[in-house]
């Protein structure tokens, strides 16, 4: 049985698609620690993902929800509070889409339209939730906000788009967040930045996999694990966690602080 490290904490988990998503491993980790949630995704998600059969095999209830529509997220929690019984403990944010990305368009060559539905989707999302549950006091004092980055935020991936721009933004949403959230109930606000992994999403960047490897040669400990990202995730929405904030925290192996690793000279 799994260490009980999140008995009694209240949560919500964004973007849950399917048992290849970040976002599918930390529910099911947080559900073996002892937190109780619910699961929220795009309607259009919820139709082509597999996020029922998760939750019925931990016993949360799935509320449909537009992370872009702040009548969506008001609603969301709302309607979580009443069903855990109290305010929320921790809320992880797993959104990320970019149609130019999907459509392999070269970033000299973006659709502007489809790159601010990028930064709505997969940051500014970030920013209303945030705002609602400040505004709409939803969060317990000492409770957790993470949402999931990539290392692309700070440098160059060329087949990453503009989602690379929306990394950086989420990013500075939670720096600037977490400074209001502390000031008001002692929230702390951070990033994960984890290494590749094949989920779902990642598996639809061009050359992908290529890069897979040569993250897991770059890296000392190699490419973090879902599982692993999962048990990250769950310790910093624990109190043992309870001081660190407006931070974004590589889970990558040691990727991010290597600059040549004779490994791929072999």
């Amino acid at each position: 049985m799994a260490i009980q490290l999140l008995a009694g904490k209240r949560g919500v988990i964004f973007g849950a698609l399917d048992d290849q998503s970040l976002a599918w491993k930390i529910a099911d980790v947080c559900h073996q620690m002892g937190a109780k949630f619910t699961l929220t995704n795009a309607p259009v998600a919820l139709r082509m993902g597999a996020l029922q059969e998760l939750a019925a095999g931990i016993g949360a209830e799935v509320i449909p929800a537009d992370a872009t529509s702040i009548e969506d997220l008001e609603n969301l929690f709302t309607k979580s509070e009443e069903i855990l019984g109290g305010k929320i403990d921790f809320v992880l944010h797993a959104i990320g889409m970019s149609v130019n990305v999907r459509k392999k368009k070269d970033y000299t060559n973006l659709n502007h339209d489809w790159m601010q539905k990028t930064f709505d989707i997969s940051a500014i999302s970030f920013h209303k939730m945030c705002q609602v549950l400040y505004k709409g006091d939803h969060m317990a004092e000492w409770g957790s906000i993470l949402g999931l980055s990539y290392i692309a935020a700070q440098r160059v991936f060329p087949d990453y788009g503009e989602m690379a721009e929306s990394k950086a933004l989420l990013e500075s949403f939670a720096r600037s967040f977490g400074y209001h959230f502390g000031e008001k109930n002692h929230v702390r606000v951070n990033t994960v930045s984890q290494s590749p992994t094949m989920t779902t999403a990642g598996k639809g960047i061009p050359g992908f996999t290529e890069f897979f490897g040569y993250g897991d040669n770059m890296s000392p400990l190699g490419n973090a694990p879902a599982e692993d990202c999962a048990n990250f995730c769950a310790t910093m929405f624990s109190d043992l966690t309870r001081y660190v904030t407006m931070q974004n925290l590589y889970h990558d192996g040691g990727f991010s602080n290597m600059g040549m690793n004779p490994k791929l000279l072999e």
